[in-house]
C-alpha cells in the first residue's frame, strides 16, 4: 500500500473521506435543516459517475475509509450501483453509510450485498411524539423496522447516532443505551454543532456536553475505557458485561482536531476541508471542464489540502458560525 500523498500543513494524513451523494432528505431534523428547505437543482449535484471519479482520486492518494452521507443517501436513485463499484475496491478498508434509517427496511440487504460494511443510523428519541418533533416526521416505527432489517442483514457493525439536547431528549440517554445493549449495537452521543440557523431551539440553552451525557449513563451502567476505533472522531467506552461501545463526539468540550484524518465532499462537488470552516474547493467545475483527467483532479486535491485549517472554533452561543446546514455539508 502506497503512502498517502494527502498530508496537510500540520502533518496530518488524510485517509478518510465523507462523500455526500445528495442534499435531499425525507426527514427535516430540526438541528440539520429547516422545514422549508430549498434543495440544489439536480443539475448541480454530482452524477454517480462523477462521485466515483472523486472517490477514485482519493483512493489513489491513500484514502482507505469512505463514508457515504447526505442528506439521506438512501433516497439517491442508483446509489447501489455506486456502492457496488466502491465495495469492489480492494484498497478500501471500510465502506460505511450514515442514514436516518427510513429506507433500511427495504434496502438493508441490497446495501450489504453491495459491499457496505458498517451503518450509522440516526436516532434521537425512542418516544414517537418526541421523534416526530425532532424529525418533523412521524416515522419512528419505520426507523425501528429498518434497524431490525439491518441487524438481520449481517453488517459488521451497526451504530446508533444520537444528538443530545438538554431539556429536549437528555432524559432518554440511558434508555438509548439500553436499546443498543439489548440489540448488540454501538451508540455515539453527539454534541450539537452550530451549523445553519435554527428556530426550533436555542443552542446555548439546549447544549449538553459529552461529560453530562456520560454521567447520566453511569447512573445505570458501568462504562470501561475502550480502545475501539472506527477512524472517526468518537472516543469510546464499553458497557461492562456487553459488546456495546458507547462513543462521544465532542466538538465543543473535547476538541478532536489534533488527530483529524478526514475531509468531506458535498453532493454539489465542493471539497470541505473542515466542518467548522466556510472555505471549499469546487471540484465539480474542474471535473466538468476536464472530464476523465484524473491526474488534474489529484493535483487539485493535494494543492487544496495545504489550506486545511488546524482546528475549528465552535461556540455554544447563538452566533451562527457556519451558514450552511449539516445536510448541505454531508454528515
Amino acid at each position: 500500500m502506497q503512502d498517502s500523498q494527502l498530508v496537510d500543513p500540520f502533518g496530518r494524513r488524510i485517509t478518510y473521506l465523507r462523500l455526500s451523494v445528495t442534499d435531499r432528505c425525507d426527514f427535516r431534523c430540526t438541528y440539520c435543516m429547516s422545514e422549508d428547505m430549498v434543495f440544489a437543482p439536480r443539475a448541480q449535484i454530482l452524477t454517480l459517475e462523477e462521485l466515483y471519479a472523486v472517490a477514485d482520486a482519493f483512493i489513489s492518494l491513500g484514502v482507505r475509509r469512505i463514508r457515504v452521507t447526505g442528506g439521506e443517501p438512501l433516497v439517491r436513485k442508483g446509489l447501489p450501483s455506486l456502492l457496488a463499484r466502491l465495495g469492489a475496491r480492494e484498497e478500501l478498508e471500510d465502506l460505511a453509510i450514515t442514514t436516518n434509517g427510513s429506507q433500511l427496511h427495504s434496502m438493508a440487504t441490497t446495501l450489504r450485498e453491495a459491499g457496505v460494511r458498517r451503518l450509522n443510523i440516526s436516532l434521537d428519541s425512542l418516544k414517537p411524539e418526541r421523534f416526530a418533533e425532532f424529525t418533523r416526521r412521524d416515522k419512528l416505527d419505520q426507523v425501528l423496522e429498518g434497524i431490525e432489517a439491518a441487524r438481520q442483514a449481517g453488517f459488521k457493525r451497526i451504530k446508533i447516532n444520537s444528538v443530545i439536547q438538554k431539556g429536549r431528549n437528555d432524559d432518554e440517554v440511558a434508555d438509548l443505551v439500553a436499546f443498543a445493549v439489548a440489540r448488540g449495537l454501538d451508540i455515539s452521543f453527539i454534541e450539537e454543532m452550530p451549523l445553519g440557523s435554527v428556530s426550533s431551539h436555542q443552542r446555548e440553552i439546549t447544549f449538553c456536553s459529552s461529560e453530562e451525557v456520560r454521567e447520566r449513563i453511569e447512573q445505570r451502567y458501568q462504562l470501561v475505557r475502550s480502545n475501539h476505533a472506527t477512524g472517526g472522531p468518537s472516543r469510546y467506552w464499553q458497557v461492562a458485561g456487553s459488546e456495546t461501545q458507547v462513543g462521544f463526539i465532542s466538538p465543543h468540550s473535547n476538541n478532536f482536531c489534533g488527530s483529524c484524518n478526514r475531509v468531506r465532499v458535498t453532493a454539489e462537488g465542493k471539497l470541505v476541508l473542515c466542518l467548522g470552516d466556510e472555505g471549499a474547493l469546487d471540484l465539480k467545475s474542474l471535473i466538468r471542464r476536464h472530464p476523465g483527467d484524473s491526474e488534474r483532479l489529484r493535483d487539485a486535491l493535494m494543492t487544496a489540502l495545504q489550506l486545511k485549517p488546524e482546528k475549528h472554533h465552535f461556540r455554544t452561543d447563538e452566533q451562527v458560525q457556519v451558514v450552511r446546514f449539516m445536510s448541505m455539508t454531508g454528515g
